[in-house]
């Protein structure tokens, strides 16, 4: 059994909102993460340096005080948001030595900044699903959604409301990408208890060709298992399924998760019907969309 864990730090990306502290309840929920380091980073943005020569012009005087005290006040709400991060983090038995806080000063733009930290070394990117910035009617805030079009070399873990790890579904496939995702949930839930399932979903309901895609995902699904096992996934804990005649690969999936109350979602950003020119598959880019009551990872 192979329960050696990758101790890469994961990256929490908080905004000082209520939506993207779900990420710190949800990976503190995960057993087998105490003992991985974790950096809480929020950009802030603060007041441009040319605002302030207007100190030199009376008529703005007064405005500026109220500036400079809205932005020490700010700063002090998100640390001490940060600090309550801390502590659900060791409330739930993580070691207070491995988590760090990080206010950055905004520089290229918040979702550049998150990005662009994102790629200093990190095993995967956690975001909320939406932020201080959300307008109803839109399904993600839109630094959310940068992160998971564009963070392309590690896992983005979108989050949604009052989500729980629980059990873990995968959207299966078979090609190279669905593989990376079962690695992926391998190396994190081995050992941690959750069930996990392998699902495949096609559109077809011919006899013929179903016969021909169960019997290619027969031995898909003996690797992916497999690849679980020897991660140290006990095989008791894995399952595997079909849907056959679904008019949608990605609504279903996430039905399939509502329904069996999975409360993680794990697609490779691209499957057998990748294409070049894009950068999130079409299946996966759907799941992100209507997968609201799960943590959605897309693996890379």
């Amino acid at each position: 059994m192979n329960l050696t864990r990758d101790k890469r730090p994961w990256l929490l990306a908080l905004d000082g909102s209520d939506d993207a502290f779900e990420t710190v309840r949800y990976v503190s929920r995960i057993p087998t993460l105490k003992h991985t380091p974790m950096v809480l980073f929020t950009v802030f943005g603060k007041i441009p340096e040319a605002y302030w020569d207007l100190e030199k012009e009376p008529g703005y005087r007064w405005k500026l005080g109220e500036i400079r005290a809205w932005e020490t006040h700010r700063m002090r709400e998100l640390k001490d948001y940060l600090a309550r991060a801390r502590e659900i983090f060791a409330g739930a038995g993580f070691s207070p030595d491995a988590i760090e806080t990080r206010l950055h000063e905004r520089d290229k733009g918040i979702a550049r900044d998150i990005i662009h930290e994102a790629e200093q070394g990190y095993f995967a990117v956690v975001v909320g699903r939406k932020g201080t910035g959300r307008i109803g009617g839109i399904l993600l805030g839109s630094v959310a959604a940068k992160l998971m079009e564009r963070v392309a070399t590690i896992p983005a873990i979108l989050v949604g409301k009052d989500v729980r790890p629980g059990r873990v579904l995968i959207a299966f496939d078979g090609s190279a990408g669905a593989m990376k995702a079962v690695d992926c949930v391998g190396s994190v839930f081995a050992g941690s208890g959750h069930d996990i399932n392998l699902t495949h979903v096609m559109r077809h309901e011919e006899k013929e060709q179903i016969a021909i895609s169960e019997r290619f995902m027969g031995e898909a699904f003996d690797r992916a298992v497999e690849r679980l096992t020897a991660a140290g996934v006990a095989r008791s804990r894995i399952a595997t399924q079909i849907v056959a005649g679904a008019p949608s690969r990605a609504e279903a999936v996430v039905k399939e998760a509502e329904q069996g109350r999975y409360g993680t979602i794990v697609a490779g950003r691209r499957g057998m019907s990748e294409v070049a020119d894009f950068s999130m598959g079409a299946v996966c880019n759907k799941i992100v969309q209507l997968g609201g009551r799960q943590a959605v990872w897309v693996v890379n």
